[in-house]
């Protein structure tokens, strides 16, 4: 089904108008900038804390350790803090912190604290700094994000910044595998917000043109095609079996195009399994596809679509063939309210003697924003983390030039949405 939002309220209309007649460049906030180039050491000195502790999806003690230093750093800024355990995978913590304002919208600031990386990665991979750029397993996905936040908030906290009824600081242990034990948290919490900004990191120079954030997101879902058969004697008496390999290969020639007739779907199959031994008809054969969304209710109709497929054109007659989908996060499309937010973001940013900021529609990548945005409330955005690269690899890390506009980035576009 088309994904509906809910209408912009009068702030957000009022900003639509003023991101439509952007000119040239506004002067920056001098204060503002001057405050955030003082903070640069701080942000780096949180970066090297928080490399330092080991935080992989499945390390429970490195996440633990995690939780307890974004407490209380929340907890020095003022903020009241709790601790939810994830309802799936190793139960961390998600840690979420609420401050009370004067003002009458509500924000609420996101990022990870796990990472890819196994316990032991610094051994090869240490924390280590070379030109404009800080090196480290996890440093841009996402520790670089917990860090502009939390220097943002002290940036706002020394000016007194009160013009929210509520802010909210949500850090999840699990968003490198799917969020699957804080996803409806971040959902539930979402469906409060009026605005949702996501801090996940943006690509750096050497392999994008622009800084930029990120306007979509797709959806996942894993699919199990599973076909039973007959075992029988591959060689005495394979007419007495039911060979299920050759049932789930019929079955992959006729699904593999299924997703074209469902818009905002797309499915691969990616894996299979069949058989243990030489001589013998496999009774037994699996299949797994990777499912990517781009509209809400795509992955939905997707699985009805496959469900009544596999029952046409059996070519092994007695085999029977099932799918089972699991669908993980939602996609994310922002909203009408999300890209003028998003377009205000491109005019701060120029301020910063025309500091390009590019806006990207859609990728294929899978981010929390998707839960964040499920409601429809919220103008949510994406990628308000450091720029850096090496994601999931070797010799992650973030640029150091871009510490400083991250951090007026967020603080300012905080300080003029909440604005009467």
């Amino acid at each position: 089904m088309p994904i509906r939002f809910a209408p912009c309220a009068r702030w957000l209309t009022a900003l639509c108008l003023a991101a439509g007649s952007i000119g040239v460049a506004a002067a920056p906030d001098a204060a503002l900038k001057a405050a955030a180039e003082k903070a640069q050491p701080a942000v780096i000195d949180s970066l090297r804390e928080m490399v330092l502790i080991e935080s992989g999806s499945s390390d429970e003690a490195g996440l633990a350790r995690m939780a307890a230093f974004t407490e209380q750093r929340l907890q020095a800024l003022g903020f009241k803090t709790e601790r939810r355990k994830a309802t799936a995978g190793t139960g961390a913590d998600i840690v979420i912190g609420t401050l009370q304002g004067t003002g009458r919208k509500h924000f609420m600031l996101q990022a990870h604290m796990d990472t890819v990386y196994q316990p032991g990665i610094l051994k090869t991979q240490p924390y280590k700094v070379e030109g404009g750029r800080i090196y480290g397993p996890g440093i841009a996905d996402d520790k670089g994000g917990i860090a502009v936040i939390l220097h943002s908030l002290a940036l706002l906290r020394e000016r007194g910044w009160a013009d929210f009824a509520t802010l909210t600081v949500l850090f999840n242990p699990d968003e490198e595998v799917g969020s699957i034990g804080s996803g409806e948290t971040i959902a539930a919490l979402g469906a409060q917000q009026d605005v949702v900004l996501s801090f996940e990191p943006t690509a750096a120079k050497a392999v994008a043109r622009q800084e930029a954030l990120l306007l979509g997101a797709a959806g996942t879902a894993t699919v199990t095609l599973q076909v039973k058969g007959k075992a029988s004697h591959a060689g005495a008496a394979p007419e007495l079996g039911r060979n299920a390999l050759i049932e789930l290969s019929n079955q992959l020639v006729q699904t593999r195009d299924i997703a074209k007739s469902v818009p905002g779907a797309q499915l691969n199959w990616t894996t299979s399994q069949s058989g243990t031994v030489r001589n013998q008809i496999p009774e037994l054969a699996t299949a797994g596809a990777d499912v990517r969304t781009t509209q809400n209710g795509a992955a939905e109709a997707l699985n009805d679509k496959l469900k009544e497929a596999v029952q046409r054109n059996k070519v092994v007659p007695d085999t029977e063939t099932s799918v089972q989908m699991v669908i993980g996060r939602p996609p994310f499309v922002a909203s009408a309210a999300g890209r003028a937010l998003a377009q205000r973001a491109q005019a701060i940013y120029a301020e910063l003697d025309n500091r390009p900021l590019a806006l990207v529609d859609m990728t294929g990548g899978a981010t929390d924003a998707g839960f964040a945005s499920r409601s429809g409330k919220a103008a949510v955005v994406e990628s308000f983390g450091l720029a850096g690269f090496g994601y999931h690899a070797r010799d992650e890390y973030i640029e150091v030039d871009s510490i400083v506009p991250r951090l007026y980035l967020a603080t300012r576009l905080l300080m003029e949405l909440g604005q009467p």
